[in-house]
């Protein structure tokens, strides 16, 4: 059984490589969806220009799935709704991603609400299979295909993730309803073990993949890999972007992006403006992602900067441990003083009103 595929338009979409944000939790003080500003949250993404939206991710936090939480379904929902409108209002292509995790029962229920309500892929997520072995992933991986189209995720371990050697990757993409794969290991070998594996399958028409990579978004998304295969030397490229830091500033994400394409497609030079901005927003990214202390602020990073123009109202999370680390707040400071390139504050300035209605 094979589980339909995303609409042509949005599948040309997901192929050419775009600016996806993954939407964070907007918080009521009683642990509900502030739909005001989660409303706003995703107008923002829709008007910057991304070409679609994650829910249901890391960035929304897990726990929307715990007992007495449950917004798991309510926030998917709602957020379908909110695009729907955009889309009614300003008809364009936009891909709506939702967050599949847990074992075989939980990941299956899950993929059957995204496809229920509508979602064209799952970002579907090992995390809760750490033991199990790479044959008894693939059939994970195979089960959830069935019921919605799916990106692949390797997550790094900081997070939650695991080691997902060359040899799964090279069954896992061979999957045929495998549309693209979100590579976060936030290590070059095993970001390479993904790319080699999709050139060597012979799919690298059929699954796009995507940098998670927040630490190396710019090297990532200029870089040609040059595959040797049986069928001769393969040129691979990272084409998108999936990441929690373009949750932020995307405006300058989605220009990012269309510079990068601009500059790819034509086999152009790099400017070496570029190559400097590279190393700018690995530096933010470290202080957003709070990577000094393992990523233990990274949720409450992303609020912070959202928080600073309007688009949250608090940087609550669910679980109240997260919190940003001492000094982050310092850095923050530092990194919105020194990179004012990187940030789309007037953007935001000018349309926050409308998107608050």
């Amino acid at each position: 059984m094979r589980s339909p595929m995303p609409d042509q338009n949005i599948l040309e979409m997901i192929k050419k490589g775009i600016a996806i944000p993954p939407l964070p939790l907007a918080l009521s003080k009683r642990k509900k969806i502030d739909e005001k500003y989660q409303r706003a949250l995703i107008r923002y993404y829709f008007d910057a220009g991304a070409g679609g939206v994650a829910v249901g991710v890391h960035t929304t936090q897990f726990e929307i799935r715990n007992p007495g939480i449950n917004l798991f379904q309510p926030l998917l929902e709602f957020a379908r709704d909110v695009v729907n409108d955009c889309v009614s209002k300003n008809p364009r292509p936009f891909v709506k991603i939702a967050g599949v995790c847990g074992k075989s029962i939980q990941a299956k229920k899950e993929a059957e609400t995204a496809s229920s309500l509508g979602y064209d892929a799952a970002l579907l997520s090992l995390a809760a299979l750490k033991n199990a072995s790479d044959a008894a992933l693939i059939d994970h991986c195979k089960t959830i295909s069935r019921i919605i189209p799916i990106f692949g995720f390797y997550l790094q371990p900081a997070v939650g993730g695991r080691i997902l050697p060359y040899s799964f990757w090279r069954r896992f993409v061979e999957i045929e309803n495998v549309v693209a794969v979100k590579i976060a290991p936030f290590n070059r070998y095993q970001t390479l073990d993904v790319v080699r594996a999709v050139a060597m399958s012979g799919r690298d028409n059929d699954v796009t993949l995507y940098t998670g990579n927040d630490d190396n978004i710019i090297m990532d998304l200029i870089t040609p890999c040059l595959i040797n295969t049986t069928g001769g030397v393969k040129t691979i490229r990272i084409k998108g972007g999936l990441l929690g830091q373009w949750s932020v500033w995307t405006r300058k994400a989605v220009s990012l992006l269309e510079q990068i394409h601009g500059i790819m497609f034509k086999d152009n030079p790099i400017p070496p403006a570029l190559l400097a901005k590279s190393a700018s927003l690995t530096d933010a990214n470290a202080v957003l992602f709070d990577a000094a202390n393992n990523f233990k602020g990274c949720i409450p990073g992303i609020h912070e900067i959202l928080r600073r123009q309007g688009l949250l109202q608090t940087i609550r999370c669910l679980d109240p441990n997260l919190k940003l680390s001492p000094g982050q707040k310092n850095e923050i400071d530092r990194i919105s003083r020194d990179y004012p390139f990187l940030s789309d504050d007037d953007f935001v300035r000018d349309h926050l009103e409308e998107w608050l209605r």
